[in-house]
């Protein structure tokens, strides 16, 4: 099953772990990647920056469970149990060693992943994720953490929590094809129930934290210096940790992969082709 949204990425489906996952894919490369999906949007927040990421890189991009278009298992909603399954969506395309590009909620799971299957994934590209512990988060990501339980948000229109956070794009003119998947993405109890993922931040990044010197996979952190909901303080408590990464911070807002697309596919392209190679050595 596929199904084009009139822009340069074409999604189909593929049953993983017993789950129906949207994914889209370029063309064959000698290198891999995956990519998963920020939230609340889907793997189309890729859009922009497709093209140029694919030109030498072989892509795949995922709806993680629970997001996008992928159907939802309770409980992989944390970012232990999704850096698992990101793992395992990477053997399913038989991506060996592949480089792994988590914006926002990908952080956690990516470097989870890292930190658990050592070796598994060649290098990651993280950032705009809550990462700090004690929590440094702001806006209605805070209060989404932070609320008593879920139940005022259950008689909420989804679309229209979906359009405030998406709100937060400065400068990219988000196409309505695009716009109308995230926000169709959460439709019914979608939205509400994707908020458990964050709502393990608590309990999770505490762990994360301890695991952070441990991890020997290259890491790239891209963050937007104006990111009201996952403050750069995430960014710079990664980079203080992580024994091997890249600390940018460019001119943007959370949504760095859409605003600052040009600069954020640059990031990337430049930390495929060596950075991170030299960030495996110790220099950064």
């Amino acid at each position: 099953m596929s199904n084009w949204l009139n822009g340069s990425i074409q999604t189909h489906f593929r049953t993983i772990d017993g789950l129906s996952i949207r994914f889209a894919e370029s063309e064959d490369r000698d290198d891999h990647a995956l990519l998963l999906s920020p939230w609340p949007e889907s793997l189309l927040a890729f859009e922009p920056t497709w093209d140029r990421l694919a030109e030498h890189t072989h892509l795949v991009a995922i709806d993680l469970p629970g997001f996008g278009r992928s159907q939802r298992r309770d409980s992989l909603l944390s970012p232990r149990a999704m850096g698992e399954f990101a793992v395992r969506a990477a053997d399913s395309f038989e991506l060996e060693n592949p480089h792994a590009v988590g914006p926002d909620i990908g952080t956690g799971a990516l470097l989870f992943a890292a930190a658990l299957y050592p070796g598994r994934l060649r290098s990651l590209v993280v950032g705009s994720g809550g990462s700090a512990f004690p929590l440094q988060l702001g806006g209605v990501l805070k209060d989404w953490v932070e609320a008593p339980d879920l139940e005022g948000y259950r008689s909420v229109d989804p679309r229209q929590i979906v359009a405030g956070a998406l709100s937060g794009i400065e400068r990219y003119a988000l196409p309505e094809h695009v716009r109308e998947d995230y926000l169709s993405s959460y439709q019914g109890d979608r939205f509400v129930e994707s908020m458990r993922y964050v709502r393990t931040y608590p309990t999770e990044l505490p762990v994360l934290r301890d695991l952070l010197p441990e991890i020997q996979t290259p890491v790239q952190i891209i963050a937007g210096a104006r990111d009201a909901a996952v403050p750069p303080v995430n960014a710079e408590f990664l980079h203080g940790r992580l024994p091997k990464s890249k600390l940018d911070i460019i001119d943007a807002g959370h949504f760095t992969w859409e605003d600052g697309a040009d600069e954020y596919a640059a990031l990337v392209t430049s930390w495929w082709g060596g950075g991170h190679a030299t960030a495996a050595k110790g220099g950064l």
